[in-house]
């Protein structure tokens, strides 16, 4: 290795070529590189949905989802199954086997999906699904003043659609707050009782007129000529014009003679506005193959060229733009690397020569231009998680240069000079640098072999860190000995070199005169010293234990959005919607009253809707810097101004960006409808009794009213049956559909049906007429009794059992709290009350569990792995736990002082801080002991070696530490929120280097003398043999 580094150091030209590549393939890969907010993830595993109108939950239930989950069950990589069973719906998510190929468990469910050959008639083609983490990116509001029909605004909108979908980097573009167009042929009874008329000849009568088709192909000597039939209706006069019986006599009745035709939309109660405007949110996604900033400058493009040619009374403004974010993203790390790395040059050059802190700092940017050309090479994009990556390594990545430029610099304090100071001092280090960087890399690489929808957001984290970390590697060893190669002796009658010297041999002082005292009582008392930091680490697990310093999974990041959604039991009336929409809109006013009051700005958009029984409103905050209230002061005092909603079943106010659903969830499983319900009460009433806990509710608490049919006796003989009369019923209230047209790339339906107003009324079934084959009307309530009934509007499945989900709110550093009181406290009774009823975590709980489970057992095998690397290189068992088992355990003692200190909850991001600050450390206790190693081959005691390499080496330690967590401080002061969720990561990593400084300077040499004593104890049982104490041969003279 040693010729390597000298071949490079003497050839300045190939080092310098070979920056300048690097550099320049990371501006390349800069420019050049894919850009999104998050990670586009696909991971295995469908949702397959089938639609089947008018069907009840139930008999969607037993003939199409009961019927999909045997057939999926039967795949080999199917981990688990959820289903759902809705009004006229169906779905069926397959989640996949960790492994699993994407694309080949797609085929497997489409082809187990196509082996089921008893679906219903009725049900629709199945649609197929893939699990992708697609976010909307931008969002355009499109207005209507109220001359616009509800048309007419959706038709453009739908325009509006496509055409953003034709630009360059937009993925796909969806519409949110629309009806799909309807087209209604509505028959009142008397109608058809007047002209002896059924639903089944009218709808026979559209079918057999509206027609598009090809008859074949006439083949003459003059060329082809197509045959075709294009009498499809598209229009209202159309559809009126249809005749649908003609008699012998050549009387006509046709459509309009008997029937009301509506061209409108589907019987969907909605209402969509924005600041009072009818609007439709047109939404670009995220996808594959994207960039972020690109497609942003092209949809803004396109709507101001959009503004010069808006139809009358309509209006196109921007909603939300993520570009902002990410740009905010990218400022708040830019700003804080920028920062942190002036401070470290700084203190570079304060305590080495300032062109050593130069070329350093180059290192580091190469480093990271190195990294990033590589990133698209194994498809990892320019998102907040690659980002917030290199930051994470900056630790580490300027430690491998510090060492070396140190180890340099000292060997020109020794008289060494150019080409020979620069070759040696790096080849003492080169050691330490090279198994630091390569332990480092083994600590990181578990996060790129996670399965689930993590998976791509941890693999970037893995990448970006390893890439980095190896280019640290060939700059520290191959382009910076040639830079330093050359360094002039120091100037002694320069002012700032004088400065510059004192102030470096104070640390010298500070190391001969404070330091090397101290480690002389550490180990001297090696037990005392060892039983300190062990308290330490025992007193920091009770602190996280006893619930001093919080945890939660991901830190909360506020969004620039408040989401109100309110969920009315269902069959209420539409009318309530639209009193708890005002009453909402109300709350909105008056907290803008309160603000502007004040002079102040909180508000800028609002957007609500109401369909059906489920209100959303849609809050859009004014910049961060500019807002007068935090968004989650916001969600508080607009719950405050809403008040109670009493009917409501839930009512949510969320201001978090990263909410992944309740932070409570349980599911519970039973074959009893009654059980079931049963156990969820008793769950329920339990998490009720917790302080703290607010919505309380499971998905089965909404119950549909519904009529139900029995034929009464005798009825069969009037050719009457059971289907036949739900067969007349569904025509008339549901309505037969006879075709559907193709209007603007969608489908529209078409029905024949009773009118809405008849549709509406309980009344109306007294006047309903049951036709039999021979002819006769008979009223309903003659052949059949009617009996209401409490009916389910949604069934849940998982593992093919009816299922319940009870979720819960609670502040999320209270979560784990309640689930440990849950688990200990009340489930071994509720099992024992509930025997026939399984439970098991959902949603976030679930996701947390099975994350952190499958990460332990990854890290312990990094460990193994890394612990074999130390252990052949150094030739020990034992010196591998100094390295890496001193350093992992007191880095997580630094991440929870620090986290105590700083008032922050630990999350999934601590622990990623804790992984870079073990990084530095071990790369401390590897400078360490290697050069105890030198010193003891030659010729010195252990106990000297230990005490002259912590002198020796105390200022490449210091300087590695110190530079970390002075780098790290803008982050741990940056108010903005777009910091908030890297500070946490910065408390660990700044406050776990400087906690592993003095178990490197302290704990690992106590531990090394200990481990001297009990080797020589064991040779003394083992040989009989009497050897001299670890620091008896020490002489302090």
């Amino acid at each position: 290795m040693k010729s390597i580094v000298k071949w490079w150091a003497s050839n300045p030209v190939a080092a310098n070529l070979l920056m300048i590549i690097l550099l320049i393939g990371g501006v390349v890969s800069y420019l050049q590189i894919e850009r999104e907010s998050f990670p586009y993830v696909e991971v295995p595993g469908a949702a397959v949905n089938v639609a089947w109108p008018g069907a009840s939950p139930q008999d969607v239930e037993e003939q199409l989802v009961v019927r999909m989950e045997e057939a999926f069950s039967q795949i080999p990589e199917v981990r688990r199954i959820y289903a759902f069973a809705g009004e006229g719906f169906g779905q069926v998510a397959v989640e996949a086997s960790s492994g699993a190929d994407k694309a080949q468990f797609m085929q497997d469910v489409k082809r187990q999906m196509d082996s089921i050959n008893t679906l219903p008639p009725a049900a629709e083609k199945p649609q197929f699904r893939p699990f992708t983490s697609q976010n909307e990116v931008i969002r355009l509001a499109v207005s209507g003043e109220d001359s616009v029909t509800e048309r007419e605004l959706k038709r453009f909108a739908e325009k509006t659609r496509r055409e953003i979908a034709l630009l360059d980097y937009v993925p796909s573009v969806e519409l949110f707050g629309v009806r799909a167009e309807e087209v209604s042929i509505e028959i009142s009874e008397q109608a058809l009782r007047q002209y002896g008329l059924t639903f089944g000849e009218v709808a026979s009568a559209v079918r057999n007129t509206s027609v598009n088709t090809s008859s074949g192909v006439v083949r003459t000597e003059t060329g082809n000529m197509q045959l075709r039939m294009r009498k499809q209706a598209d229009t209202q006069k159309d559809f009126e014009d249809i005749v649908v019986r003609q008699d012998p006599n050549g009387a006509v009745i046709r459509v309009s003679d008997v029937a009301t035709v509506i061209d409108g939309f589907e019987q969907v109660n909605l209402l969509a506005t924005v600041n009072g405007k009818r609007t439709i949110l047109v939404q670009a996604m995220s996808g594959p193959q994207m960039d972020i900033v690109k497609m942003s400058r092209n949809v803004h493009e396109y709507v101001d060229k959009l503004q010069d040619n808006l139809p009358v009374g309509m209006t196109v403004t921007f909603w939300d733009d993520q570009v902002d974010q990410y740009n905010g993203q990218i400022n708040t790390i830019a700003r804080n690397f920028f920062t942190g790395l002036i401070l470290v040059c700084f203190m570079l050059m304060l305590f080495l020569r300032p062109i050593i802190a130069f070329w350093v700092s180059i290192g580091i940017a190469t480093a990271f231009a190195g990294g990033l050309a590589f990133l698209p090479l194994f498809g990892v994009s320019f998102n907040f998680i690659s980002i917030f990556s290199f930051l994470l390594v900056i630790g580490v990545v300027v430690d491998d240069a510090i060492i070396v430029g140190e180890a340099i610099h000292f060997k020109t304090e020794e008289g060494e000079t150019g080409l020979g100071a620069s070759i040696n001092g790096t080849t003492m280090v080169i050691k330490p640098v090279i198994f630091a960087v390569l332990t480092t890399m083994i600590f990181f690489a578990p996060w790129m072999f996670l399965s689930g929808d993590m998976s791509e957001f941890t693999r970037a984290i893995s990448l970006v860190v390893i890439l980095a970390l190896g280019f640290s590697l060939v700059e520290s060893l191959l382009i910076l000995p040639a830079h330093l190669a050359h360094l002039k002796p120091v100037n002694p009658k320069s002012r700032i070199m004088q400065v510059q010297k004192t102030i470096s041999d104070s640390l010298i002082y500070v190391a001969n005169n404070i330091y090397r005292p101290l480690i002389i009582r550490a180990i001297s008392r090696k037990w005392l010293t060892a039983s300190i930091f062990i308290a330490i680490m025992i007193m920091c697990v009770g602190v996280v234990g006893n619930g001093y310093v919080k945890s939660v999974f991901f830190p909360e990041d506020e969004s620039d959005q408040i989401a109100i959604t309110v969920e009315l039991p269902e069959g209420t009336p539409y009318s309530r919607s639209t009193e708890v929409l005002k009453q909402i809109q109300v709350a909105e006013k008056s907290l803008e009253e309160e603000i502007e009051a004040d002079g102040g700005e909180l508000i800028e958009n609002w957007y609500t809707r109401s369909r059906d029984n489920n209100i959303l409103a849609l809050v859009k905050l004014v910049p961060p810097e500019t807002r007068s209230l935090g968004a989650k002061e916001t969600a508080e005092r607009l719950r405050e101004l809403i008040g109670e909603v009493p009917d409501a079943e839930t009512i949510n106010v969320e201001y978090r960006d990263n909410f992944n659903g309740p932070a409570i969830q349980y599911v519970l499983n039973a074959t009893s409808i009654e059980e079931l319900t049963a156990a969820g009460d008793d769950l329920m009433e339990k998490l009720r009794s917790y302080d703290g806990v607010f919505n309380v509710v499971n998905d089965m608490e909404s119950a549909a009213e519904e009529v139900q049919f029995d034929l009464k006796p005798g009825a069969e003989a009037l050719g009457i049956t059971h289907a036949e009369v739900a067969r007349q019923v569904r025509q008339g209230f549901f309505g037969e559909e006879v075709q559907r047209l193709p209007r603007d790339g969608q489908d529209v339906r078409v029905y024949v049906r009773y009118p809405r107003i008849d549709r509406e009324s309980l009344d109306f079934l007294n006047s309903i007429r049951v036709r039999t084959t021979d002819g006769r009307e008979l009223p309903l309530e003659t052949v059949a009794d009617l009996r209401f009934e409490t009916g389910t509007n949604r069934i849940l499945r998982r593992e093919r059992q009816r299922a319940i989900v009870i979720s819960a709110e609670v502040a999320s550093e209270k979560a784990e709290e309640i689930r440990k009181d849950l688990r200990e406290e009340f489930f071994t009774d509720f099992e024992t009350r509930h025997p026939n009823v399984t439970r098991g975590s959902i949603g976030a709980s679930q996701g947390e569990a099975e994350l952190m489970a499958e990460l332990f057992t990854l890290v312990l095998i990094a460990i193994g792995f890394a612990y074999f690397l130390v252990a052949v290189s150094f030739k020990s068992y034992f010196e591998p736990i100094l390295i890496l088992l001193a350093a992992i355990p007191f880095c997580f003692c630094g991440m929870v002082i620090g986290h105590l200190i700083m008032g922050d909850a630990m999350s999934m991001f601590s622990i990623l801080g804790m992984f870079a600050a073990a990084g530095v450390a071990v790369n401390d206790n590897l400078v360490l002991l290697d050069y105890v190693h030198r010193l003891r081959e030659q010729g010195m005691s252990g106990a000297q070696a230990l005490i002259e390499a912590g002198t020796r080496r105390f200022r490449p330690i210091l300087l590695t530490s110190l530079t970390t967590f002075v780098g790290l401080l803008p982050l741990l002061f940056d108010q903005s929120l777009q910091a908030q969720s890297l500070v946490p990561i910065g408390i660990s990593l700044a406050f776990g280097v400087l906690f592993a400084l003095f178990v490197t300077l302290f704990f690992v040499p106590a531990l090394y003398a200990i481990g001297a004593d009990i080797r020589r104890n064991i040779s003394y049982a083992w040989t009989g043999t009497k050897k001299p104490k670890f620091f008896s041969t020490f002489e302090t003279a």
